[in-house]
């Protein structure tokens, strides 16, 4: 079996129940905070440092817009959060999967109680060519990282 790297063009992302396809995926890190230290008696003039609080950026996602599409997720997702639908659950679990020639996952992220803070649309321009682009972008509590 021959060791190549993963092009990153092959990824699934899953919100709640639902599957979605989108065209780019980022914020996927992690941070722990420094905490530094020095004690009134200690003899050496420096500071000591210890791992502090766990540390999370927001995931963007960004997809094209589609006339007619009946996947209006983002849509339904700003009627839930932004105005507050009653009997929906405006948090939910994201998995964010990195996938192999045989349509497998290799790499998986899970957001967990993630929602929805920004909903940015396509910018327009007359001069311009490109694909109408809309972006969302997610808060959660906690990422974890499974290979």
């Amino acid at each position: 079996m021959a060791n190549y790297a993963l092009p990153k063009f092959h990824f699934k992302v899953v919100y709640g129940d639902a599957e979605f396809n989108c065209t780019e995926v980022s914020g996927l890190d992690f941070e722990t905070e420094v905490i530094e230290y020095r004690g009134g008696m200690d003899n050496e003039y420096h500071k000591t440092k210890q791992p502090g609080l766990k540390k999370y950026s927001n995931i963007t996602l960004k997809r094209g817009t589609f006339k007619g599409s009946k996947d209006q997720m983002f849509n339904e997702w700003k009627k839930t959060v932004f105005f507050q639908e009653e009997g929906e659950q405006f948090r939910g679990d994201m998995t964010i999967s990195l996938l192999d020639e045989a349509h497998e996952p290799v790499v998986t992220w899970t957001a967990t109680n993630a929602w929805l803070l920004k909903v940015q649309s396509t910018d327009l321009k007359a001069d311009g060519n490109e694909i109408a682009i809309e972006t969302a972008e997610f808060v959660h509590e906690k990422l974890t990282l499974v290979e």
